[in-house]
C-alpha cells in the first residue's frame, strides 16, 4: 500500500458553481441517498470530460450546503457515502479530495474517523432515547462514560454538531438538542486512525522482526508510517496489551515478544515485573487519591459535597491537575459523582474502605528477581 500526503495550499478547489447548473430535486425525497447518487454522477461527469481531475478539492460542506439548502450534517453523511465508494478522500483541515479509483495502491490514512464516530454516537444517542428539541443531553463526563469515548473527543464531536446546527447551549451554558433534522449512519466506520497504524505495525514486525528483538525509536516509525509519534504510540499500547510488545522504560526499550508466525516466548522475570507505564504515570497521583479516599471515609457522608478542585489542591499541596485526575478515578470506581448547574460539584455517592496499599513496585534489578521467586 502506497502512503500519500497532500498539502492544501498546493490543491485546486472545484468552483461550486460547477455544480449548480443540474442541482437535484429534494422534495419528499431520502436527501441523503438522492444528493449522493448525484454527487457521484456530477463527479464521474466532469472527470470524463475533463472538467475535473484527480486530485482536486470539493467545494466546502458550507457552501454545498447553501447551494442545495439542506443541512451540513446531510452533506457529511454525503461525503461519507462517497468516501465508502472510494470517490474521494476526507482529510482534516484540508478537505475533500477526487480520488483516483484506477490505483488500488494508492491510499491516505483518514485522521478524522474518531471525531467522525463520536459525532455519529451522540447523534445515535439522541435518536435511541428519543430526545426532542429543547432536551438536555447529559454533562460531558457522563456521556463519555455511557458512550465510552474519550472527553476531550467528546468536546470536539460537540463542537461540530454545534457548528453543524444539531446542538446548541442554553442559557445555562448546558447541550441541547437544537434539530432533529440529520441523518444517521448505522455503518459508521469505527477503524480509527489508530488501530489502522496498528494492524500496519503488526504485519511490518511479523515480516521484518524476530522475537527478542527490538523495535525501531517511535520517530523512526512514525516516519516510515508518516503519522504523529503519539499515533505510534497509543497504537503500541494496544500491540503490548496484544502480547505482541513489551515496552521497557530508558535503553531497554520495546522488544518483540510474540508474532502472527512465532509463539511467544516467557519473558525474563524482571522484566515481567516492570509496571507498565499507565502505572508508573498513575503511580504519582494514586496516593492523592487514597488520600481523598481517606477523607471521605472519616469526614464525609453519601450526598455530601466535596470542596473544589483548588480547594483540594491547596489542602494536599498538589497540582490540581492531579487532585482532576484522582477524583476521575474515583468517578469510575462509583465513590464520587460529577454534576454541573447552579448546585454542581463533586458528590459523595458511596463511602470507600480507608486503608488501601499505596505503593507499586516499578522496577527491579534483574540480580535480585531470582531472590523474590
Amino acid at each position: 500500500m502506497k502512503y500519500i500526503n497532500y498539502k492544501k495550499s498546493e490543491l485546486e478547489s472545484i468552483s461550486i458553481e460547477k455544480f449548480k447548473t443540474s442541482l437535484p430535486e429534494l422534495k419528499n425525497v431520502n436527501k441523503t441517498e438522492v444528493l449522493s447518487k448525484w454527487l457521484m454522477k456530477a463527479i464521474d461527469t466532469g472527470l470524463n470530460n475533463n472538467t475535473f481531475t484527480y486530485g482536486q478539492l470539493l467545494p466546502k460542506k458550507a457552501e454545498f450546503a447553501y447551494a442545495l439548502g439542506v443541512s451540513l450534517g446531510t452533506i457529511q453523511n454525503v461525503l461519507r457515502i462517497l468516501e465508502d465508494n472510494d470517490y474521494i478522500y476526507s482529510k482534516q483541515c484540508i478537505g475533500s479530495i477526487l480520488k483516483d479509483r484506477t490505483d488500488k495502491e494508492l491510499n491516505i490514512r483518514k485522521q478524522t474517523s474518531k471525531k467522525d464516530f463520536a459525532e455519529e454516537k451522540i447523534k445515535q444517542y439522541i435518536k435511541t432515547n428519543n430526545l426532542l428539541i429543547g432536551d438536555k443531553l447529559p454533562a460531558s463526563r457522563q456521556l463519555s462514560r455511557e458512550l465510552d469515548i474519550t472527553l476531550n473527543t467528546l468536546r470536539s464531536a460537540s463542537s461540530s454538531l454545534i457548528s453543524d446546527g444539531i446542538l446548541e447551549y442554553n442559557k445555562n451554558k448546558e447541550l441541547i438538542i437544537k434539530t432533529l433534522n440529520f441523518d444517521t449512519n448505522n455503518k459508521t466506520d469505527e477503524t480509527t486512525l489508530v488501530l489502522k497504524v496498528k494492524e500496519d505495525l503488526k504485519n511490518h514486525i511479523s515480516k521484518n522482526y524476530n522475537i527478542g528483538d527490538k523495535l525501531e525509536s517511535h520517530s523512526k516509525l512514525a516516519k516510515m508510517f508518516n503519522v504523529s509519534m503519539k499515533t505510534i504510540h497509543n497504537a503500541l499500547q494496544i500491540l503490548a496489551k496484544e502480547n505482541i510488545l513489551l515496552p521497557r522504560r530508558g535503553a531497554y526499550g520495546t522488544t518483540v515478544i510474540n508474532t502472527s508466525e512465532k509463539s511467544a516466548f516467557e519473558p525474563k522475570r524482571e522484566m515481567s515485573i516492570f509496571a507498565p507505564a499507565k502505572e508508573t504515570a498513575y503511580y504519582h497521583y494514586q496516593r492523592i487519591q487514597t488520600k481523598i479516599k481517606n477523607i471521605i471515609a472519616q469526614e464525609y457522608d453519601i450526598g455530601s459535597k466535596l470542596p473544589s478542585i483548588n480547594e483540594l489542591s491547596q489542602m494536599l499541596d498538589v497540582s490540581p491537575n492531579i487532585i482532576r485526575k484522582a477524583l476521575n478515578n474515583l468517578s469510575k470506581s462509583g465513590i464520587v459523582r460529577f454534576t454541573r448547574g447552579r448546585y454542581g460539584g463533586t458528590y459523595v455517592i458511596d463511602i470507600p474502605e480507608s486503608k488501601e496499599q499505596t505503593f507499586r513496585w516499578l522496577a527491579v534489578n534483574p540480580q535480585y528477581s531470582e531472590i523474590m521467586k
